[in-house]
């Protein structure tokens, strides 16, 4: 199949490009590499160094004509949605809306757009949140993802293209930017390497889901075909406080690091976890790695590229 990935010299999107070649299909990615990473882009897929706000991404459709666009590319970090939310939707909204317009004038069947099963839910009321759970975000991040949604929903309508998104909960492992403020797993990490004194938010008593990130791409292959519609939660349904996360990293790091903590970061909800049971019911996807393990790997990737 051909197939349009954004991102997709991204932590996520440079491992499921991977995982697509692997399967054979045909792949272009598109990425203005801001925060993508030359290196991490397959040698086997076409690469546009664009960005999804432009208008030449016209070209790229009318030369590629993808049956499938994964939808990966975003300013994905909370904290800089808070500091400049018209950046964050000019990126998060207008890329997507330029994207859904040539998605649909050039053919492409279908959308996975990658949404967040953390920011759109706000303060959550259950644990751990369903795909009907409210959506209150608590962010302009939040907002732009939940925007994105909604503008799926309307193409749907009106043009038929047909559309999965995933809420994915905090993805970590390999390649994850720890120069970000996006991946708690790779910043920790990377400190404790180098001898430096990771900083937790606030009391570090906050809960997050997290996920591997070989899990995230079986996850999309998962929901490639065409009888798969409709909203899914991506994650473990279980919830690791910070504190615990961090005493992990200390112990798989082998750091002397203290458990030291900061001011808590605005736009950041107390916990976070979904209920991944309607993507497990309806196409079979499970979990495979278990957090110890994911972040052993994690380590070890580091490690390696410390070296």
């Amino acid at each position: 199949m051909k197939i349009v990935v954004t991102g997709g010299a991204g932590f996520i999107g440079s491992h499921l490009v991977d995982r697509l070649i692997q399967e054979g299909h045909e792949v272009a990615v598109v990425d203005n590499l801001s925060i993508g990473k030359r290196r991490n882009l397959n040698k086997s897929a076409r690469f546009y160094k664009l960005d999804i706000q432009s208008s030449r991404l016209e070209r790229v459709f009318r030369r590629e004509r993808p049956l499938l666009v994964i939808h990966l590319a975003a300013q994905a970090a909370v904290r800089r949605s808070v500091e400049d939310p018209i950046f964050d939707a000019q990126v998060n909204i207008l890329g997507t809306l330029n994207l859904l317009e040539q998605a649909v004038k050039y053919g492409t069947r279908k959308i996975i757009f990658a949404s967040s099963g953390g920011a759109i839910y706000g303060e959550q009321e259950v644990f751990p949140a369903s795909e009907l759970h409210p959506t209150r975000p608590l962010s302009p991040y939040g907002i732009s993802k939940l925007s994105g949604e909604h503008y799926l929903a309307y193409y749907q309508r009106v043009s038929g293209i047909q559309y999965v998104i995933l809420r994915y909960s905090n993805v970590f492992g390999p390649r994850q930017d720890p120069e970000g403020e996006a991946g708690v797993v790779a910043i920790f990490t990377r400190k404790m390497l180098d001898g430096e004194q990771p900083i937790i938010n606030g009391n570090g008593r906050q809960t997050r889901d997290f996920v591997f990130v070989d899990d995230i791409v079986e996850a999309n292959l998962a929901v490639m075909g065409k009888e798969v519609q409709g909203i899914y939660n991506v994650g473990t349904a279980e919830e690791t406080t910070i504190n615990d996360l961090f005493r992990t990293l200390v112990e798989l790091t082998k750091a002397g690091c203290k458990e030291l903590h900061g001011p808590a970061m605005k736009g950041e909800q107390a916990r976070s976890v979904v209920d991944i049971s309607t993507l497990r019911h309806e196409v079979g996807w499970e979990p495979r790695v278990s957090l110890r393990e994911g972040l052993r790997r994690t380590v070890e990737f580091f490690r390696e590229r410390a070296t």
